[in-house]
């Protein structure tokens, strides 16, 4: 067994990194009702001067946001719509439920996106739209552009996935392929205001590529969404009715996505109230308090999930603690989002692969290593697994040894779920209702 105090400590910590992006706690802390005066973060709305008032929530935290700025300003809310995954149970007063699909859009994305227009099409300069956003929202809403089929646009999201494009260059695609995406709700319920609330998914919290930006101007174009699809060297064999809507708008011939200087965004608001970076220093402030040297690295790794644990186990070694007269015990924090590109045919999901990947570069390294490593999920899905991620210590090396598990067997068959199902070490959480990208945590006793 691994050393119980690293593994305990390990589950706090990420528990907390967790708990600190609760949709409901994070719009408690966030949204605030004083009479008819509305202050989000460090602004107020003046309620009185709004005649309707409605609410779109989409993403994997939809239900829950949604459910979380009722209990704030439940009975100013004429009605609404809010999307929700299979598994989640949940009804809400005046605001319908539609049911949603992730990773790819379906009839049901389809569905859900033309009803939420139509809420936006039918409001005034005198009305109010929340929309609450997460992580999921870009497979959740699908509208196809022109004559691009639903199966078309979903042939070319997968491809897009399985050839490793990281978020940004995935929905700089969706953005130019769809008539909902790229600041299209936004434009929608113009001259409405418009008021987002944000729960980010992605680096740096860019409002543009969270959910493909329904409510925030674009800055890439239909020659940026070419350029996506070649450097996969998915371009010829991108469907021809994807390749017409590109080409069109890369010759004049379709508008671009809105920008930054459309009138429309003069009424919109846009609210990041919980990221990455937020779990992180949740999870900082635990680790501190269980008596760990803490440091957060990044909130913002990417690249392959591979390549990035050679960066890490190539930095660990040279670890120590500042003052090695006395028993220190290390933690090192992380996040960001990683990309896999699928070769085999196997089970798994970025966090998965990065633990293994790390495993195996520790096993060739021939160092001695006394790391608990650990990478999740926050929203406790990691890839099409029912695991949220995983962990390693030395003890999952000799257990892999005597199993006769091989590593690059795994690893090229994209099949870190089932090694882990074997060796040990993954880590189940079931939905957490949440989704700020993922947490990387390595733990060691000096």
């Amino acid at each position: 067994m691994p050393n119980p105090d690293l593994l305990q400590s390990a589950q706090k910590i990420y528990q907390a990194a967790l708990k600190a992006v609760e949709p409901e706690k994070l719009m408690r802390e966030s949204v605030s009702l004083d009479g008819q005066k509305l202050k989000i973060m460090d602004q107020s709305f003046d309620l009185n001067a709004f005649e309707k008032i409605y609410l779109i929530a989409i993403g994997k935290a939809a239900p829950f946001m949604a459910a979380g700025l009722l209990n704030v300003v439940g009975s100013k809310i004429k009605g609404g719509i809010f999307l929700y995954l299979p598994g989640t149970k949940i009804s809400l007063k005046k605001i319908a439920a539609y049911p949603a699909s992730h990773p790819l859009p379906d009839e049901r994305s389809l569905k859900a996106a033309v009803s939420i227009l139509k809420i936006a099409k039918k409001l005034n300069k005198k009305d109010l739209l929340f929309v609450l956003i997460s992580g999921g929202g870009s497979a959740q809403i699908c509208l196809p552009s022109g004559d691009i089929s639903l199966e078309e646009k979903r042939i070319v999201t997968d491809k897009l996935i399985k050839a490793g494009a990281d978020i940004k260059s995935l929905n700089t695609v969706r953005k130019h392929i769809s008539d909902i995406k790229g600041g299209g709700l936004a434009a929608a319920a113009y001259p409405a205001t418009v008021v987002s609330l944000i729960i980010s998914d992605v680096i740096h919290n860019d409002l543009s590529t969270i959910a493909s930006g329904p409510t925030y101007w674009d800055y890439s174009t239909y020659k940026d969404a070419c350029r996506v699809l070649q450097k996969h060297h998915l371009w010829n064999s991108t469907p021809d009715s994807v390749v017409r809507v590109i080409e069109k708008g890369i010759h004049g011939q379709l508008k671009e996505t809105r920008r930054k200087e459309d009138e429309i965004f003069s009424r919109v608001f846009n609210f990041v109230i919980g990221d990455n970076k937020k779990a992180l220093i949740a999870a900082r402030k635990t680790a501190i308090n269980l008596g760990y040297e803490a440091v957060i690295i990044t909130s913002s790794d990417q690249g392959e999930a591979r390549e990035t644990a050679k960066k890490y186990t190539s930095l660990l070694p040279n670890i120590r603690p500042r003052r090695s007269f006395v028993p220190q015990i290390i933690c090192l924090l992380s996040g960001g989002e990683l990309t896999v590109t699928v070769k085999g045919k196997g089970k798994g999901g970025r966090n998965q692969e990065f633990i293994l990947a790390s495993l195996r570069e520790m096993a060739q390294n021939k160092q001695d290593y006394k790391w608990l490593i650990l990478s999740l999920g926050t929203d406790g899905i990691d890839g099409p697994t029912d695991a949220a991620g995983a962990w390693i210590t030395p003890v999952t090396a000799d257990k892999a040894q005597k199993l006769s598990l091989e590593y690059n067997t795994f690893l090229n068959n994209n099949d870190a779920y089932n090694f882990f199902r074997q060796a040990g070490g993954l880590i189940f959480t079931g939905p957490t209702h949440t989704n700020v990208m993922d947490v990387r945590i390595f733990l060691q006793r000096f």
